[in-house]
């Protein structure tokens, strides 16, 4: 796997933590062993230029997602494809707040987040209520295999 991740905020960012935990959900999903994403961490007013230009909404985000490939999941007996999963955006910020709102630490918020856009980039979704449920429960069972505890409360909607 191939993951890079960068912080271009003031921000404290675990990023050995996020970098080992997008490992783990790229295995636990199957990916091609040389799959590539990057994750990068930015502040407010970054994540509103791209949140206005992207969804053509005011303010910043918590989380987006930009896929490339549209790689899928594989199984264990036939890996998903090689190449590009694409780019995820944070906004530290944004995941503090919710985190104080959730009642959990900002690095739980940021690691939620983290899953939440792997999950986007390899093609699950949140519009419909069927689609919601699947994909929040599989956002939990990664990051409970991964952390060893229960994930905290979602806070992205």
């Amino acid at each position: 796997m191939s993951i890079e991740v960068n912080n271009e905020t003031e921000y404290d960012v675990d990023l050995k933590d996020v970098n080992a935990l997008a490992e783990s959900v790229m295995r636990a999903m199957f990916l091609h062993p040389e799959t590539e994403v990057s994750l990068v961490f930015i502040d407010e007013d970054a994540m509103s230029a791209l949140h206005v230009e992207w969804m053509d909404l005011e303010g910043p985000t918590d989380v987006m997602s930009f896929p490339m490939d549209e790689l899928r999941p594989g199984t264990a007996g036939a890996p998903g494809e090689n190449g590009i999963l694409g780019d995820i955006v944070i906004c530290p910020s944004v995941a503090e707040a919710q985190a104080k709102a959730g009642g959990h630490s900002t690095h739980d918020e940021i690691l939620l987040l983290t899953t939440h856009g792997l999950l986007h980039l390899m093609g699950f979704d949140h519009m419909e209520p069927a689609e919601k449920e699947e994909m929040f429960a599989l956002q939990r069972k990664l990051l409970e295999s991964y952390t060893g505890r229960p994930a905290p409360k979602e806070t992205v909607e």
